[in-house]
């Protein structure tokens, strides 16, 4: 089953079993694949969406509401940060498991290998190897200091 079958038969079930937070969340997912559809076709690509664009946009969702959260959260709006979490929870279950430090090293390693990285100017092979084979895995956002920092 691929990963929009797996959404859809997802929102289905949310809709028989009448849960309006994940269904409202997984609306909001459908919306954004589609948004993107409407993109990818607009730039003459067929209008098809890959499984890592999905997992890109889930990442995406997840990281706004983990900035949506933070912020209310010191404006005190504990309910409304409730509610990010939540939708946190619902996008996670789409993504793959996030590796562990440890995962994240070893995959740096073999990522500088694998592109015969030397130096710092090197740093955009890297990052490409990376997100061909971790999207969704790692926040490359906190990856790129650390791949600058071994090549630096």
């Amino acid at each position: 089953m691929t990963l929009r079958d797996r959404l859809q038969a997802e929102l289905k079930d949310a809709m028989k079993a009448r849960a309006a937070d994940r269904l409202s969340t997984l609306r909001l997912i459908n919306a954004a694949i589609k948004d993107r559809e409407i993109a990818v076709r607009g730039e003459g690509e067929g209008g098809v969406v890959s499984a890592p664009d999905i997992l890109a946009i889930l990442g995406r969702m997840v990281k706004q509401r983990q900035e949506s959260a933070r912020a209310y959260e010191e404006g005190g709006r504990l309910e409304l940060a409730e509610k990010e979490l939540a939708e946190i929870g619902v996008i996670g279950e789409f993504l793959p498991r996030q590796l562990d430090a440890a995962e994240v090293d070893t995959a740096i390693a073999a990522a500088i290998a694998e592109a015969g990285a030397v130096s710092i100017r090197d740093m955009g092979k890297v990052m490409a190897v990376l997100k061909g084979k971790y999207t969704g895995q790692m926040d490359f956002g906190a990856v790129g200091p650390r791949v600058k920092d071994l090549l630096g």
